[in-house]
Formats: C-alpha cells, structure tokens, sequence
C-alpha cells in the first residue's frame, strides 16, 4: 500500500485513529490528542464524548512502549475531569495503571499514571482499589524517583490512600517513614507540605510515632520550625509535632534535647495565627497525659499560653483556653494560670465570638474547681457580672461552665451575696429549661448553691425557675434528678416555696 499523509482538523478524526493498527499512528494521535486536552476542561469533555477513553484505555497496556507512554499522557491530564474520573471508575484502570509503575518503566509513564492514580485516589472506593490492588508498595518506591512531578504526584496520592486506615498501617508496615522524611528535604515545598501532611495523618497512630523518632522524625520537625524561610511548612510541622507529644517517651526526648525550648521561643516569636493556634492545639494533645503535663510545668508553658489568650485571633483564644483547661488538671499549672491568666480569661467571656466565649468560660470552671484561690481570683477580676450573663450564652457548654464557675464561687459567703445581686435565679430559670442534660444538671446544682437566701428563693419563684425545676425530677438522667432532688429540697425550706412546689406536683 502507498504511504498516505493525512492533515486532521478535527479531534473526531484523530480519535478514530486510535483504532489504527499502526504504532506509529497511533503515537503521532496519542501526542495530538494529549495537546489538545491540555488546552482546558471543555476539550477534555469533547474527547469524552468521542469514545477516546475507552480507546486510549486499550493502548496504556500496548507493547510498544512511545504509543504507552502517549496514552498514558493523555490519561493522566484527562483524569482531572469529574466525568473522565466516574468512566475510568467503571473501566476499572487502576489495575493496569499500578502496573506501569514498574521500575523498568520510562519516568514519563511514572509521571502521568501517578498522576491519573492521584486524581482517581479522591474517591473512597478507588483508594479501596488501590490498596487491594497492591498500589502502595510501588507509590512508596517511587519517592525515591529521581523527578520531582513523580515524587508529588507518589506522595499525593499516599496522603489520600491514608485518609482509610487499612492503608495506615500497610504504609507502616512497608516502612513509609524514612522515604517520607527525605521528601522533607525536597527543594519544592509543594512537596515537603504533602510530605508533611502525610506524616499528620499516620503520626496519629502510636507505633508509627514510635518509627517516626527513630528516624530521627523529631529532629527534623524541629529544623523545620527553626527555619525561617520554611514558614509556609510551620503548621503543618506543628500538627505533626502535636501528635508525636502525646506520648510521655517523646515528650521526654524532645525535652532532653532541648526541643521543648525550642517550641516555647518559637511560639513566642511567631506572628502567624494558624501557627499559634496549631502549637496551643499540640500543648492540649500532650497535655492529655499526667506525666506530659509535668514536664510541661517544669518548661514554663503556662507562660506562652497566657500570652496566646492575648493575641488578635479567635482561632487562637480557643486554642489557647482549650490548652489551658487540659494543663489545669496539674495542681502546679492551676496555681501558676490562677497567679496570672485569670483576668484574661474573664475578659474573653465579654467576646462576641460564643465559641471563645465557651472555651474561656470552661477554662474558668477547670481552674476554679477545687481553688478558692482561683475563685478569688475570678472575683477580683470582676468576673460575676460576664459570668451570669453568660448564662444567657448561645452554646450549651458556655451555660453549663458558667453555672459551675458560678456554683465554685458560691462556696465563699462573700461572693454568694455579690453573686445574688446580680440576678442569679432569674438568670438560671432559662438554664433550667434547656434540652441540655448537662445545662439542667449544673443549673439545678447552681439553685441548690443558691437557694439557701429567702430573697434568692423569692426571685426564682417570681422568675418561674420552680416549674421548670419539678420537671427535672422526672429525668431519666441520674445526675440531673439527683441535683434536681438538692435544690428541691434546699428550696422547700421557706413556706411560700414549699406552698408553690407542691401545687406544681
């Protein structure tokens, strides 16, 4: 047959080509149609439209390794479109796709079937794919290629396949740490952050942290937060950190290489909001634990956090409260927050933000538990008056901690009468309403503080608090009835109550 030159104009033309016994044909079409879907979306649809991904499906598996490696090409930029995606779905090509990440293969095939495994990982049933398939002992092999566009699109489709645990602990098992680890030395911080992010995910797991700080992990988490032009890196380093703090054995190996001082002149250095809400985030994570909470106290923590309540940033106020809150639970900690972060605290419950307003107010209720000091403390920061009126907070975790700084306060005589006349039964009549099993409870435990005052019985009854408060009797929450039951019975001890309760039943 004599040679044929053709010209195509149209992509209907050249797909049709596809079906072209010819290698050669079938490479000059595969490398028309890969310029063409580069060029946007709506291209990508049109060659949906023409039958070309079930062609070009055919021809990712050709033994001839350029009409491969073009295919190939124009799947991986194709793959980006949700319709593309719902059809490679069906087709069922992750399969053949985890088969050209073969050592042997071209870096150009490895480049563009993970980037068509990175797109197509999104979806929860592809990551199942890839997993049973066998997909993750190449990808992890292939942070070591050479070429950076390998490494994202190796790392990128790893972090997606972590999100479902089965993937957790193979990624573990095929020893993820070390190739992840070297990523961070990457000279492109798309991947370091994906590097980064990554690590986030699977250090939520404590064997993996344990791999992670023979690896020398902490070190290099620390190098990055030492590291001013790696600033875009800082939250995500943070997170990670936040995670490896949980446990005693790490919290004790960063302390003893001088790492925890190294937090604390970083956090105080930083301007960044997310990085100050991210390192009170890792301060609460390890505060969880008893031990950590020592060594916390021994590196003055307190101090940062106090200075984070400061700042500009709701994100951070929260952050900073919740971290506060975990550390309190040590007696040293309380004393020192109840020294110095106690009228911060009051302030914030005057935030028009009810998530600040919720995390300062449960901070308060922490601190004040168990501390007259502290609820001295409260007082002198003229906190009774946004106290009561954060009973009226929109947040059910805001009413209850105030009814609990309030009920700690009433324990001193001064304050009760301070308290009283700011309207505290007509405050709780509310509370006493709520659907909220643990706002009724710590309302009702408030009434039973208060009611032992005539003129504070007086206010509920005329408040309609009483009603309300039978009502809880028939709780089917013990705690509630219980405390229900005290202010009953506190209550009662006047006539004119006694009178109203029992008509109400």
């Amino acid at each position: 047959f004599d040679p044929l030159l053709i010209e195509s104009k149209t992509a209907a033309t050249v797909v049709l080509m596809l079906s072209s016994p010819e290698e050669e044909v079938l490479a000059k079409a595969c490398d028309a149609l890969y310029k063409f879907a580069s060029k946007g979306d709506e291209n990508k649809v049109t060659l949906l439209g023409l039958g070309a991904v079930e062609r070009l499906y055919k021809l990712i598996s050709h033994e001839d390794p350029i009409v491969r490696r073009n295919a190939i090409m124009v799947f991986g930029i194709m793959s980006s479109n949700h319709d593309v995606k719902k059809l490679l779905r069906e087709l069922d090509v992750t399969n053949s796709l985890i088969s050209q990440l073969a050592p042997e293969e071209d870096i150009v095939i490895h480049e563009f079937a993970t980037l068509c495994l990175a797109h197509m990982a999104v979806e929860y049933t592809t990551k199942v794919q890839i997993y049973e398939q066998g997909g993750l002992e190449p990808l992890i092999r292939l942070l070591g290629s050479p070429d950076p566009d390998v490494k994202k699109n190796s790392v990128e489709c790893i972090y997606l396949l972590v999100q479902d645990f089965q993937s957790r602990a193979a990624v573990r098992a095929l020893n993820v740490i070390p190739p992840l680890l070297e990523l961070l030395k990457s000279e492109y911080s798309v991947i370091q952050l994906l590097a980064l992010k990554t690590l986030e995910v699977i250090s939520k797991d404590g064997e993996t942290r344990i791999i992670l700080g023979e690896n020398k992990g902490l070190d290099c988490l620390l190098e990055i937060l030492e590291t001013n032009e790696f600033s875009d890196l800082h939250v995500e380093a943070l997170a990670v950190l936040g995670n490896c703090l949980e446990d005693v054995h790490t919290l004790q190996l960063i302390q003893q290489t001088g790492g925890l001082k190294k937090l604390l002149s970083f956090i105080a250095v930083s301007t960044f909001p997310d990085i100050q809400k991210n390192a009170a985030k890792a301060i609460t994570k390890a505060a969880y634990n008893s031990e950590n909470r020592k060594i916390l106290n021994e590196e003055e923590f307190e101090k940062s956090l106090i200075n984070l309540l400061e700042i500009d940033d709701d994100g951070v106020k929260v952050a900073a409260s919740q971290a506060i809150s975990a550390m309190c639970e040590n007696l040293a900690s309380k004393r020192v927050f109840g020294l110095q972060g106690i009228p911060q605290l009051v302030q914030l419950l005057s935030s028009d933000n009810e998530e600040v307003k919720e995390a300062a107010v449960t901070a308060l209720a922490n601190l004040t538990a168990a501390s007259p000091s502290n609820a001295s403390a409260v007082a002198e920061a003229e906190g009774i008056e946004p106290l009561v009126n954060t009973l009226n907070a929109q947040r059910d975790g805001a009413i209850a901690n105030a009814a609990t700084v309030l009920t700690n306060l009433a324990m001193q005589e001064p304050f009760r009468g301070s308290i009283q006349s700011h309207g505290i039964m007509s405050a709780l009549a509310e509370p006493l309403r709520s659907t909220n099993s643990q706002v009724q409870s710590k309302a009702a435990f408030a009434v039973s503080a208060f009611g032992c005052d005539t003129d504070a019985r007086t206010e509920l009854r005329n408040a309609g608090g009483l009603g309300p408060l039978v009502e809880l009797l028939r709780s089917k929450n013990e705690e509630v009835r219980r405390n229900a039951c005290w202010a009953v019975t506190v209550c009662a001890s006047d006539e004119l109550t006694a009178v109203e309760l029992c008509r109400l039943g």
